[in-house]
């Protein structure tokens, strides 16, 4: 349980410093957000659990699989809220285009044979 809350305070740290510098300047929060702290945090947690190379090795393909359709999500949020779209309905619309992207790309990897 110890090891549970260890992992989940040092994600929710992680996230916490990205808030608080994005506050002062976005810029540099985004920057920190952009960084994959989160997958290799991610990464390491599953192989202290697991020593499974197979499994690394798959986790780590999966993700690249999974940023490509989470991108536009970051192109299209500033566009909504720029043409005047509050952030709560830019975000949700934000997120149910990643969502139906994530769907295409599971889709589009299956018809080449790729199992994510």
């Amino acid at each position: 349980m110890g090891y549970l809350l260890l992992k989940a305070a040092l994600s929710g740290l992680i996230i916490a410093i990205v808030s608080e510098v994005a506050r002062r300047a976005p810029g540099l929060g985004a920057l920190i957000a952009s960084l994959p702290l989160i997958s290799v945090l991610g990464m390491i947690w599953l192989w202290r659990d697991t020593g499974d190379t197979a499994r690394m090795a798959e986790h780590s393909a999966a993700t690249f699989w999974f940023v490509l359709p989470s991108l536009p999500m970051f192109l299209v949020i500033p566009l909504l809220l720029n043409r005047g779209v509050a952030f709560l309905p830019a975000l949700a619309i934000g997120c149910v285009m990643t969502i139906a992207l994530y769907l295409g790309m599971i889709w589009t990897l299956g018809q080449f044979g790729v199992k994510i």
